[in-house]
């Protein structure tokens, strides 16, 4: 699957399913704000919640463009589904570029299959994996 596959059909789809509370807690809401527009930008990401903390791995890294729009502005928030619709929670993000995605994303999969899944998908396409912390407010 390519990435303008991915942007133009598969993420606006889980993007629907995830604000409907059709995905359960597998996926969450990446909010940013455009770095040339300013406009509010959304992406459905896997849900990497652990404690006050949100990991992110972008399959693109420094390619994408929620990543580069958190880099000129890292304030974010992240919406995780809670009884069928989205709490918000603001945050701070910060690519760590030495960290190993790959062992990361491991220790995140463990015990849940939907974000394990999420990944072997995610392997599929990557170019360039990254990882993103974002310290919850």
């Amino acid at each position: 699957m390519g990435r303008a596959s991915e942007k133009r059909l598969v993420n606006p789809l889980v993007r629907r399913a995830v604000f409907a509370g059709r995905m359960g807690s597998t996926y969450a809401v990446l909010e940013t704000t455009g770095r040339r527009t300013g406009a509010v930008r959304r992406t459905p990401v896997a849900n990497g919640l652990d404690g006050d903390t949100f990991w992110l791995i972008s399959a693109h890294g420094a390619h994408a463009h929620y990543f580069q729009n958190l880099l000129a502005q890292p304030r974010v928030r992240i919406g995780l589904a809670d009884h069928g619709t989205l709490s918000w929670r603001a945050g701070t993000a910060q690519p760590l570029l030495e960290d190993d995605a790959r062992a990361r994303h491991r220790r995140l999969a463990r015990g849940r299959l939907g974000y394990w899944l999420d990944g072997f998908l995610l392997r599929g396409s990557a170019t360039a994996l990254t990882t993103v912390r974002i310290d919850l407010d």
